[in-house]
């Protein structure tokens, strides 16, 4: 067995949600990728997975797993990176547009990591909630989390969930079911006259909380749910240090994308940032 194929195949799986779906990513049949993770599974000597009909779970072994093969296969592209021949070195302007949240997280330490391997290489980081048009507009390549991908690179999905401070459960107990976040204080990404509920998974309605605090800015969330103001729907990449609620009913993940613009000559640095990119969401998931 190829570990490390055997390891992509797995994380694929993982991220994907299905079978099929990574298959096609990685350009298997689906009865390639399924021999792969029976294989790994039987070489680590349990379940990886928990299969249905309709549904593919990560186990509680497979999480715990699924956090050391992402480490693993992107300190593996970080050691080939290493060696990369000096003549792909960039040089130039690379102009980057991204959403501020995204941003911060983790565009700018990608771009400083590929700014650090490459020295000529300058970039210009526009970090704004607004929407541009990569194409017409002054921008290499813009990052964007969408719901609906219609254009652009797919760069990796976006899970979601809810949120709070172990200070607010403490004082205010931890909601069992969706239906019970309608007793809790809501923490929202966006503007509170535009709030319509959340979808969360096995609910055929919106669940509406008692509205605190919205933002457009998902730090300022994050950092609202940490102070125990309420719970906060928010991307996993940007929950750090809060407890996660309702495993299971979460909404559907997001999709981050990546349009370029018509530079031909920034191709190669829109193609190492994306990788770098991705690399930071998997070590931050």
């Amino acid at each position: 067995m190829d570990k490390i194929a055997a390891l992509r195949t797995f994380v694929t799986v993982a991220e994907e949600g299905g079978f099929s779906r990574a298959a096609s990513e990685l350009g298997l049949s689906k009865s390639a990728a399924s021999r792969q993770i029976s294989g790994l599974e039987s070489a680590l000597g349990g379940a990886l997975f928990a299969r249905s009909t309709r549904t593919v779970r990560l186990t509680e072994a497979g999480e715990a797993y699924l956090a050391r093969a992402r480490l693993i296969l992107a300190d593996l592209a970080d050691a080939d990176k290493e060696v990369a021949a000096p003549q792909d070195a960039l040089r130039g302007i690379l102009r980057v547009h991204a959403e501020i949240g995204l941003g911060n997280l983790h565009i700018a330490p990608a771009a400083a990591d590929l700014m650090a391997q490459n020295p000529d290489l300058c970039v210009e980081l526009d970090l704004n909630d607004r929407r541009i048009d990569p194409i017409e507009g002054d921008c290499d390549v813009t990052f964007r989390i969408v719901d609906n991908p219609s254009l652009g690179e797919k760069v990796a999905l976006i899970e979601l969930g809810l949120f709070a401070g172990s200070a607010y459960l403490a004082g205010q107990g931890r909601p069992q079911a969706p239906a019970d976040v309608e007793n809790h204080r809501g923490l929202v990404l966006g503007r509170i006259h535009a709030f319509s509920g959340w979808a969360l998974r096995g609910t055929d309605r919106a669940i509406m909380p008692r509205l605190r605090y919205a933002s457009n800015d998902v730090e300022a969330v994050r950092e609202a749910a940490a102070a125990g103001l309420g719970i906060a729907l928010l991307p996993q990449f940007a929950a750090g240090g809060l407890v996660r609620l309702l495993d299971g009913f979460e909404p559907k993940p997001l999709t981050l994308i990546a349009i370029s613009g018509r530079r031909p000559m920034a191709k190669a640095g829109i193609r190492k940032l994306i990788e770098r990119v991705r690399i930071s969401l998997r070590k931050g998931a």
